[in-house]
Order: structure tokens, then C-alpha cells, then sequence
């Protein structure tokens, strides 16, 4: 199916490699494929695919504030052998799985973004993140849509 502008709409999937729990900015990556796909406007659809993780548009300027996010969801939802986590049952994959997939329930795993012009409608200070959940190193698969 083809848009308004008579492309197809583009996609594809961008690969994330993570070394644990935090913030990881794929603004870049993000804009040069909207960017080669060619289409002045469009509305880019990301989607994680994965249930421990989520995607986010935060400020990128201040590494403070990704330290702050982190910090927080961590308080927010602490580890299962947390005495305060002590009612949850899925506990296969360790202390971190279960809290991972309350904190991907909680924020988003999918967002969209204008293009116009081209280039991705972020404000001045925002940036695309994938927030890793899981304590140990993980390799993540981002998908990209972008459609007239």
C-alpha cells in the first residue's frame, strides 16, 4: 500500500546491543532512516519487541536525567528478592525479570514521531531511548515504520 506521496512506506529494524539496566539514545540512528527513506512527511512508528524493556522521548542534554530515570524506576519497582516484592511468583529468569515486565507495562513500548521536511519533529532537547529493564547485557530489535 502506498501513501499520499506514492512511496511505500519504509521499514526497518535496528538492532540495540545493551550492558545492562539504563538509557540507550538511538536519536541518530532513528533520523538517518527517516532521512535516506526519502519521504518531506510522514509519521515514524517505533516499536520495541521485546516485554523487559520500553521506549521513551526524554531530554538528551543532561546525563542527569537518565541517571534520575533509572534511579527512580528502581525505587519505583525494586528487584523481586525486595522484601516489599516478596507476592511475586514469576521468578524463572531471576530477580530483575518480573520487576522488567512491570516497568515495560507501565511506560511505553511503542511512540511516533512527525517528520516534516525530512527530519524527525523532536523538540530541541528530546531524544528517542530504549530504556533497558534487565540487569545483564542484552541485544534488542527496534522497529521503524515510516509512512506518508
Amino acid at each position: 500500500m502506498s501513501g499520499a506521496s506514492g512511496k511505500a512506506p519504509a521499514q526497518t529494524i535496528l538492532c540495540l546491543e545493551t550492558r545492562g539496566p539504563g538509557l540507550y539514545e538511538f536519536t541518530d540512528r532513528a533520523a538517518a532512516f527517516a532521512r535516506q527513506a526519502g519521504l518531506k512527511a510522514g509519521l515514524l512508528t517505533l516499536f520495541v519487541r521485546h516485554t523487559s524493556c520500553s521506549l521513551l522521548i526524554q531530554e538528551n542534554a543532561d546525563p542527569d536525567v537518565q541517571r534520575d530515570l533509572a534511579a527512580f524506576f528502581r525505587r519505583l519497582v525494586p528487584h523481586a528478592d525486595d522484601p516489599r516484592m516478596d507476592y511475586l511468583v514469576h521468578r524463572a529468569e531471576g530477580p530483575d525479570d518480573m520487576p522488567a515486565h512491570i516497568k515495560a507495562a507501565l511506560l511505553p513500548v511503542s511512540l511516533s514521531v512527525p517528520v516534516m521536511d525530512g527530519r524527525l519533529a523532536l523538540g530541541t532537547w528530546q531524544g528517542l531511548y530504549l530504556f533497558e529493564h534487565r540487569d545483564r547485557p542484552h541485544r534488542r530489535e527496534i522497529v521503524l515504520h515510516l509512512a506518508a
